[in-house]
This record gives C-alpha cells, sequence and structure tokens, in this order.
C-alpha cells in the first residue's frame, strides 16, 4: 500500500465532542481534508452548525448534534443519531472539555465535579457506547482523547489556577492507557494526544494577563501551536497509518516536556 493511503479516511464516519472550536475544529477540519464524514457534537448548537456549513462538501458531510456531555441520554442520542444518519462508526475523537479557575485553597465542589463529568466521565461513557456498538458488530476502531500537557504534572497557580482540570487530563492519559490494555482484544485502539500552547478559548486568559512570554520560556520551540500541526497529530492517531500504535501518548508541545526545567516565574 502507498503510503499516503495509509492516511486517507474516505467512507469513514467520526464523531468529534467539541468540534465547533478550537483543537475539536481543527480535528474536524482535518478529517474531513483526509475524506472522512463527521460528527460534530457540543452544547452550541448554533456554533456547529456554522462549522458545519463551512466544512461539508459534495464528497463529505459535516452534521452537528447538540450533546450535553453531562447527560447519558444525550450522549445515547448522539451514538444513536450518527447510525442513523451515517449507518456506522469508525473514528471516535473525545476532545470536548472545560475548565473553571479558582484558588486551589478555595476550589468549589460544583466546579470540581461539572469538570470530572465532562473532561473524565463522559469521555468514557461515549467511548463505552461506541466500543460496543463495535463489539456487537465485530467490527475495529479507533478511539482519540485529547488531553493535556497540564494532565503530566503540577503548573503555577499564577499561570493555571485548575486543578480540577489538570486532575481531569490526568485521569484521561491513564484512561486511554487503560483502555488500550484492555480493547485491544477487540481491534479498537485507543491513543491520546496531549496538546500543549495553543491559541483557544480555554488559554485566553494567558494571553488577557500578559504571560504569554513565560509560557514560551519553558517551550523548546518558542512559539504557540498551530491548527495544522494538531490536525496532523490526530490524522495519524485516527487513520490506517497507526494500526499497530495503541495506548500511545504524544504530545503536540513543542518539546515543552522534554524539558527537565520547565517555566520561570522569576
Amino acid at each position: 500500500m502507498h503510503v499516503m493511503d495509509l492516511f486517507r479516511l474516505n467512507g469513514k464516519v467520526a464523531i468529534v465532542t467539541g468540534g465547533g472550536s478550537g483543537i475539536g475544529r481543527a480535528i474536524t477540519e482535518g478529517l474531513v481534508e483526509a475524506g472522512a464524514n463527521v460528527v460534530i457534537a457540543s452544547r452550541k448548537f448554533e456554533t456547529l452548525k456554522k462549522v458545519s456549513e463551512e466544512l461539508s462538501n459534495q464528497e463529505t458531510r459535516v452534521l452537528p448534534v447538540k450533546c450535553d456531555l453531562e447527560k447519558m441520554e444525550e450522549i445515547n442520542n448522539l451514538v444513536k443519531t450518527t447510525l442513523e444518519e451515517f449507518n456506522d462508526i469508525h473514528i471516535l475523537v473525545n476532545n470536548s472539555g472545560m475548565t473553571w479557575g479558582m484558588s486551589s485553597l478555595e476550589y468549589s465542589e460544583e466546579k470540581w465535579d461539572q469538570i470530572m463529568r465532562i473532561n473524565l466521565k463522559a469521555a468514557f461513557f461515549l467511548s463505552q457506547k461506541v466500543a460496543n456498538y463495535w463489539v456487537k458488530n465485530n467490527k475495529k476502531g479507533k478511539i482519540l482523547n485529547i488531553s493535556s500537557t497540564a494532565g503530566m504534572g503540577g503548573i503555577p497557580e499564577e499561570f493555571m489556577p485548575v486543578p480540577a482540570y489538570s486532575a481531569s487530563k490526568a485521569g484521561l492519559i491513564t484512561l486511554t492507557k487503560d483502555l488500550a490494555v484492555k480493547w485491544a482484544k477487540y481491534g479498537i485502539n485507543v491513543n491520546a494526544i496531549l496538546p500543549g500552547f495553543f491559541r483557544t478559548r480555554m488559554t485566553e486568559f494567558t494571553f488577557k494577563k500578559g504571560l504569554e512570554k513565560f509560557v514560551y520560556s519553558g517551550i523548546p520551540l518558542r512559539r504557540e501551536g498551530n491548527p495544522d500541526e494538531i490536525k496532523a497529530a490526530a490524522l495519524l492517531l485516527v487513520s490506517q497509518a497507526s494500526d499497530y500504535i495503541t495506548g500511545a501518548i504524544l504530545p503536540v508541545d513543542g518539546g515543552m516536556l522534554a524539558m527537565v526545567m520547565n517555566i520561570s516565574f522569576t
């Protein structure tokens, strides 16, 4: 097989949660460019609809589905709708996430629980739902979890006062490895990407506070990532090119995690 054919997704069907903005939108765009039909899901239907109109073309379709991932019935409906519209699922990208900034000494139980429900619980139960479809129908599939470099260690509070976010992303890393081991026998690959510093709604805080120079000091490439760089990594891990890759945790971070000494605030 020609190497470029390993990356083609013609005829494939993907679900991307949080596919209407930021990293999720970039991944959606990459999957469409590779030939996949994509179902994008979040609570913000108007944003999804706009992306659908921008990315759909004669060969591929982007279907917006309103979905509150805190509700199991809406997770079930997302899978049901995808199967009704496309009659199959080949790829699941768990990208949806939220964060909330507050001092770790004062962090609220309400926000902690909400972040865990969206960032970790929903990723598991949506994966479970899709995996059950694959197992019952003797099909193989690819799951890609979007975690974060924040899940790999501590971060100074003045930069990221988000303990629940970091904990949820760390949980997603271990969940990725665990499901990769448990579901390998079914032909299901489970991998994760750890984005570093990308300009998204979640990172706007950094720019507003003028902290980007401190962030860049902890990135060997001395810059933020761009959408093309995240969608290329995602394509690798959801395409045939990664058939022998499972349980992998891929940093897309400009070398941030490779540094022994990281961000300095002195």
